[in-house]
């Protein structure tokens, strides 16, 4: 008798234990933080500065119920990669320029229509307007995307190139890399140029091969993706800005717990507004630090200037024309930008 109440005080003994560890395994999945992947093709530039200001503003903000981790370089994929991963939920936030979204809503692609902005200051103030903020980072919003930041890239609009533009005619007959838009396209065209879609990743090694001669971009991003070793020549037309935009896996955000939702969105405009004078403060030594590394530095003449302008000053307009919720969206921006003069 005396061993069976033993084996079953044993047996009680045992379900405790289970019990408890059952239960401290509970308590440690309740408390163990959400991972926010969040990733970009570039390194070391306002993009990956960005998201390193925004990981820590949503943990101290979440009081670390979430934990971002950080993939630069495109780590985690091609940019096309890592957008339809956000789509999906695989990956929960990419950062780039918004014209690689265009495949998903050509509206994403305004941005990039030339001759908007005045200089790099009037373009921050415009996409900082809270009128045109709302609007575009509703954008995607019935294709999984959620948009929560929106800010200045870089520099001004410039070729970088395998050998010398010192004119706008040396651009004649060139394949120059672009974003995938329609939008920077027609642009090349009109220059007698060829354009060719790529993604970051693929440029350095196709200008190494010459199997294109440059690409339009902007100035930072060339440093620190060591451009400099493969086409030293910059020719800076600054007829339009580079934009980029963070973006969100809505699926995942609709999951999560309202503060936390509030927490993700709050800290996209928080951070946005914090880095627009750095931003804009760096565009000098993004020059001196081209032509320190050997690179050199052209710009076209003031006839050349406005030769350039008066070919792209109307392709916003041609582009968006035939599609009506993007020619509204065109029409926001210049208006915004009107006032924001």
């Amino acid at each position: 008798m005396g061993s069976i109440i033993s084996i079953q005080n044993c047996f009680r003994l045992l379900a405790g234990f289970v019990l408890a560890a059952c239960l401290a395994m509970s308590a440690s999945a309740q408390t163990a933080p959400l991972v926010m992947k969040v990733g970009t093709a570039t390194i070391n530039d306002s993009q990956h500065q960005w998201m390193k200001l925004y990981a820590a503003q949503v943990e101290k903000n979440s009081n670390g119920r979430i934990k971002v981790e950080l993939y630069p370089a495109s780590q985690l994929g091609s940019i096309q990669r890592m957008i339809e991963g956000t789509q999906f939920g695989s990956i929960q936030g990419f950062v780039g320029p918004p014209e690689f979204f265009a495949g998903i809503d050509s509206r994403y692609q305004v941005l990039g229509a030339p001759g908007v902005f005045n200089d790099v200051a009037h373009a921050s103030r415009t996409i900082q307007d809270a009128e045109f903020i709302a609007a575009f980072l509703a954008l995607g919003a019935n294709k999984g995307l959620k948009g929560v930041g929106l800010f200045l890239y870089g520099g001004p609009m410039i070729f970088n190139t395998r050998i010398p533009v010192r004119k706008l005619a040396d651009l004649r007959g060139m394949k120059i890399r672009v974003f995938a838009s329609e939008m920077q396209m027609k642009q090349i065209r009109l220059l007698k140029a060829t354009p060719v879609p790529m993604t970051l990743g693929e440029v350095a090694p196709a200008l190494q091969q010459g199997s294109i001669d440059g690409q339009m971009s902007t100035g930072s991003v060339l440093l620190p993706m060591h451009f400099n070793d493969v086409a030293r020549y910059v020719f800076e037309t600054n007829h339009a800005i580079v934009t980029s935009m963070t973006v969100l896996s809505k699926s995942w955000y609709d999951k999560l717990a309202p503060d936390l939702q509030k927490v993700v969105s709050d800290a996209g405009q928080d951070v946005t507004r914090e880095m627009a004078q750095a931003t804009l403060d760096s565009l000098a030594r993004q020059k001196e630090g081209w032509v320190k590394a050997g690179g050199e530095f052209n710009q076209p003449t003031a006839e050349e200037k406005a030769q350039l302008m008066k070919l792209m000053l109307p392709i916003g307009a041609e582009v968006t024309a035939d599609k009506p919720e993007e020619k509204a969206l065109y029409e926001l921006l210049q208006k915004v930008a009107k006032r924001s003069e």
